[in-house]
């Protein structure tokens, strides 16, 4: 298996790829066809109708092979969890940080009487991602594709999706049964935790429970684009949304700053003593940080967090400092 990508992976190409496992649970999302399309129903399948109007992203228009970003939100629009979701041939894999145990459990409770059902996959499926300069040479090498962008492939009991949103850089989610795969991978090339979650704090990518969480907005962390569809109709939390959507831009905003100093950051983040935003994540080698602050105090010079002084790098809507 994987002969001509064994050739690959011994050349230069592969030095500059890196890959991770990826610890995230896996949920199987299924039901039967409607026989008569009911009254309120978005989909034809109870499954879609139930995942369409639960979640923030257009699930019912995703085609077999495609896989979009989404949010879980409260009704006050505030974030639960997110879900990467990938359509199958009659199912959705749902892929996601949160406990698979917790997600099924309020999901059963949410479905009402629709007939949804819902499989743990978590411990038979492994999960690694593999990003950076040479991934898709890699990827074409191993299994003879080549994909766009949320686009995603099953070959050999493993599904193959690009992408380009885990750390905001040409990447591939690769699920399934992967023991024979992980056996030809460069192990110079394997980071560890922390070492993603200093690439990912720099990409400026949110993370559930640390800038998606209860007190923040998903529109201050810019996740319009890849998260929210604004036309699709109602779903939880969508007022909320909305409200905040069409006043127009937030005055608070998810920003990467530098870090000068040691030690860890409180919460509040000051200038000159006054409080203008909050500290979420401080990467591991303590000289970035991610935050949310009023868009005013973006340019502010005398930024800090306890001991730390702090500069704003950029925000997420790509406002270089």
């Amino acid at each position: 298996m994987f002969p001509s990508w064994k050739r690959a992976g011994s050349g230069g190409k592969s030095k500059r790829m890196k890959w991770i496992k990826l610890n995230r649970s896996k949920i199987r999302v299924y039901g039967k066809p409607l026989k008569v399309m009911m009254k309120g129903m978005t989909a034809p399948e109870e499954h879609t109708h139930f995942l369409h109007s639960l979640l923030t992203n257009n699930i019912k228009n995703l085609t077999q092979g495609s896989f979009n970003y989404n949010l879980w939100l409260r009704q006050n629009g505030q974030p639960v969890g997110d879900f990467f979701i990938y359509r199958t041939e009659d199912s959705f894999l749902l892929d996601t940080e949160l406990a698979s145990s917790m997600v099924i459990e309020e999901f059963e409770r949410l479905k009402l009487s629709l007939k949804v059902f819902f499989e743990d996959l978590t411990e038979s499926l492994s999960h690694i991602f593999i990003y950076g300069e040479g991934s898709s040479e890699l990827v074409k090498d191993a299994f003879g594709v080549s994909l766009k962008d949320f686009e995603f492939v099953e070959k050999e009991g493993i599904l193959i999706g690009r992408n380009p949103l885990r750390l905001k850089k040409e990447g591939y989610d690769l699920i399934g049964d992967l023991n024979s795969f992980l056996s030809h991978l460069p192990a110079e090339s394997e980071v560890e935790e922390k070492e993603f979650e200093e690439e990912r704090i720099r990409a400026l990518v949110p993370r559930i429970g640390k800038e998606l969480r209860e007190g923040f907005s998903p529109l201050e962390a810019c996740l319009v684009e890849h998260a929210i569809d604004m036309n699709k109709g109602c779903y939880v939390g969508q007022e909320a949304i909305a409200r905040v959507y069409y006043r127009g831009r937030t005055p608070r905003v998810l920003a990467l700053f530098e870090v000068e100093g040691t030690g860890e950051p409180s919460e509040v983040l000051t200038d000159e003593g006054k409080k203008v935003g909050l500290i979420t994540s401080l990467s591991p080698s303590g000289k970035y940080a991610l935050g949310y602050i009023l868009r005013d105090r973006v340019s502010d010079s005398h930024l800090s967090s306890g001991n730390l002084k702090l500069k704003v790098v950029k925000t997420c809507d790509e406002k270089e400092m």
